[in-house]
């Protein structure tokens, strides 16, 4: 696989798939393996895909210092991926936790950023909260409240709205990030805690990584295309966080996924790929 050095030396590996003009996506988790994205729903076929491997994840190094984990000084390494890259401007894609790293990196070098698309993305670099109701909301959809797991799952997600619950609970609410709690689903559930690095995951959102006032003020005179998407029934980015989200730019589209989760490429791929790939082009 391709590598380039970060600024301080640590070897960073990414992946390249697909044709046509690239697109960088940056992995959420945090710190996850960028290997779970794979062909975003087929939109290798109208895209060069290029997945950053973070560091410490997926073939990229481990840092000297693992207070470069943190999501802000994360920023410099897809400015040198751009770089090796050498592209003057970049499409961007972040997803989960992977659209904070994008929106810092628009933050500090917006005029390297041609398009940006936040795929289901969290908030936490723009400060936007998420009621328990909204949670709960878009964890009741006709096609999950039938499921004989659907019980246990929206009591424990009823115990986390109301601010209690521990591990196990969170653990219970899984199937609400997911548009069908299927086997496939359990895989690839299960799949990311092997591809997780906790430690890093653990710093990148540590005191001091976001400063969510100066990220809205950019984002409020970013006057390049912007694409928010959200699934359905995604009780991590509900539609009401995601259309916030998008309110935040002068020119913000939003596109809602019909029975789609917070991985919706799973759920309903052509309807990613055709999304996407509509927007960029």
């Amino acid at each position: 696989m391709p590598t380039f050095s970060a600024s301080d030396g640590t070897l960073l590996a990414y992946h390249a798939s697909g044709s046509g003009a690239p697109l960088i996506c940056l992995p959420g988790g945090p710190m996850q393996d960028s290997v779970y994205l794979g062909d975003l729903g087929g939109l290798d076929a109208h895209r060069t895909l290029i997945r950053l491997d973070l560091r410490g994840t997926g073939g990229s190094a481990a840092p000297e210092d693992p207070a470069s984990y943190r999501c802000d000084r994360l920023v410099e390494d897809v400015e040198a991926l751009r770089a090796h890259l050498g592209l003057d401007t970049i499409d961007l894609l972040g997803h989960s936790a992977g659209a904070n790293l994008a929106a810092l990196y628009v933050t500090r070098h917006p005029e390297r950023v041609a398009r940006l698309v936040l795929l289901t993305p969290g908030t936490a670099a723009v400060g936007l909260d998420t009621s328990g109701e909204e949670r709960l909301a878009a964890a009741r959809q006709a096609w999950r409240e039938e499921e004989p797991w659907f019980g246990p799952a929206y009591a424990a997600l009823e115990e986390l709205a109301a601010g209690r619950g521990s591990a196990e609970t969170f653990q219970a609410v899984a199937p609400f990030f997911h548009g069908t709690w299927d086997e496939a689903a359990r895989e690839r559930h299960a799949d990311s805690h092997r591809q997780r690095n906790g430690e890093a995951a653990g710093v990148y959102a540590s005191e001091g990584a976001f400063e969510p006032a100066a990220t809205r003020a950019v984002f409020a005179e970013f006057d390049r295309p912007v694409l928010v998407v959200a699934g359905e029934g995604d009780a991590n980015t509900p539609v009401p966080t995601a259309t916030a989200y998008a309110g935040l730019f002068p020119k913000a589209e939003l596109a809602v996924l019909a029975g789609a989760g917070h991985f919706p490429w799973h759920d309903d791929a052509e309807g990613v790929a055709s999304t996407v790939d509509g927007f960029l082009a």
